[in-house]
């Protein structure tokens, strides 16, 4: 409301000064002007706000054969690499960036599941997997009835093979959600367009004003989009090209607004040609690549082994600590945590809960390969050194390579597992306990700066 007062002081004090009636009118009206904005600004923060507490999810469509992409050996489009990355992930990737989601469905053929998994492993517990239908119409008919138990406020339905809608569109259409309408992002038709007959010969023009090119997600109040395709399911319509077309016919309303140029369909190979030629060659694109570093320190007490990056290493003692102490695993726990900016081990695994009273420390690392993995991060390298007076590292060291391998799964050469002493000095040169030293690096998707919509 500052706006607002600014407005109101600044016309009675300029009407205090000059009476004229042209001046009190403009200053009247300048004042109404000013509050109609600040209230405008008000109602739409008011309405961004509710909507972000109802409950949005989304439904991603990727079930199709893509037969006008022809074949190739990664399997359907949706499963191409562009960038390096499968076309579904990539598009999955932006879904999952969005807070606002509370469950993200991903419909595919019944015959995908060995190519999702491999394209998309990502076990975030809002992703749910279903089985879809012969048509487009029926997947997504499929993928709204697996949200029918917990059922959403609004439904986001969008095509698997738009790998490039981006998390302010996003933002834009949840913000524009209504109870009573849908959202349709679309572009209004640029090129002139013509009718034909069958021959191809032209009939006529058609005139482009009001004319616009219907994009995904489109969103809707989830129940009256379900119910709108369960009947036409039941009716055996089965030619609506969108589900915006479902919900006109259903007599559900839907608002356009402004969709991506960037929000192109992956159709044909050319398609997916340009779209890997862009990504590959976009001048602008950073790799992301972060480095963690780790440090872990444990006395020694009575025991007869020790725990070292997994490995049990007979001893005359052991290792002191609320888990098994593994000094190696616990380090670069911290390193991978490092990367996602996720703070520390004893952040997730206080040792004050009892329930980690001698944890086996490969549940810790884990965890945290799981968070790295999850925001589409790839391990490439972990060093580890262990410094300690006892026991010996180097008879040990190929099997806590095979243990470290098989955890983050990488290959041997991307290992390194080394040991030196501290000569003598200090706590550690007493023989008192055990000290790690990690570094881990790890690259994620990589990034475009924001005043650069290259992708």
């Amino acid at each position: 409301m500052g706006s607002f007062k600014t407005a109101y002081y600044l016309s009675n004090t300029r009407s205090k000064r000059n009476k004229t009636p042209t001046l009190m009118c403009l200053n009247t009206f300048l004042g109404w002007h000013f509050f109609s904005l600040s209230f405008k600004s008000l109602l739409r923060l008011n309405l961004i706000e509710g909507n972000a507490t109802l409950k949005t999810a989304a439904v991603i469509v990727a079930a199709g054969r893509g037969e006008r992409a022809g074949q190739s050996v990664e399997g359907p489009k949706q499963y191409r690499r562009i960038g390096n990355q499968a076309v579904l992930m990539r598009t999955l990737a932006t879904f999952l960036q969005c807070d606002a989601l509370s469950k993200i469905v991903i419909v595919i053929h019944a015959d995908d599941k060995a190519l999702y998994q491999a394209a998309c492993p990502i076990t975030d517990p809002r992703i749910l997997v279903v089985t879809g239908g012969p048509t487009r119409q029926e997947s997504t008919q499929l993928g709204l009835l697996a949200l029918a138990e917990d059922k959403p406020d609004y439904v986001m339905i969008h095509d698997g093979v738009r790998p490039f809608v981006t998390l302010d569109l996003l933002g834009r259409i949840i913000s524009n959600l209504q109870p009573s309408s849908g959202v349709l992002p679309a572009l209004a038709v640029s090129d002139t367009l013509k009718q034909a007959d069958t021959d191809g010969m032209v009939q006529k023009t058609v005139p482009r004003a009001g004319l616009y090119a219907a994009q995904t997600p489109q969103a809707f109040p989830y129940a009256p989009i379900f119910e709108a395709h369960s009947k036409a399911l039941k009716a055996g319509l089965t030619d609506f090209t969108d589900d915006a077309a479902i919900a006109e016919w259903h007599g559900l309303a839907v608002t356009i607004i402004e969709g991506s140029a960037d929000n192109t369909k992956l159709t044909w190979a050319k398609d997916i040609e340009m779209a890997n030629q862009r990504l590959n060659n976009a001048p602008s694109f950073f790799p992301d690549v972060r480095t963690g570093n780790g440090y872990d320190v444990h006395a020694f007490e009575e025991g007869d082994f020790v725990t070292l990056c997994g490995v049990e290493i007979p001893f005359d003692k052991k290792l002191s600590g609320h888990s098994d102490a593994d000094v190696g695993f616990h380090a670069l726990t911290d390193a991978l945590l490092a990367t996602r900016g996720a703070g520390d081990i004893g952040t997730h695994f206080p040792p004050s809960e009892p329930q980690w009273k001698g944890a086996a420390s490969h549940i810790f690392l884990e965890f945290a390969v799981k968070l790295v993995r999850e925001a589409g991060g790839r391990i490439t390298n972990t060093d580890v050194t262990l410094i300690c007076e006892e026991p010996k590292i180097g008879p040990h060291r190929p099997a806590m390579t095979k243990s470290l391998a098989q955890i983050l799964n990488i290959s041997a050469d991307r290992i390194s597992v080394k040991a030196t002493t501290n000569e003598k000095l200090g706590f550690l040169g007493r023989g008192e306990g055990i000290a790690a030293i990690v570094t881990a690096t790890v690259v994620y998707p990589g990034e475009v700066p924001a005043h650069e919509d290259v992708l």
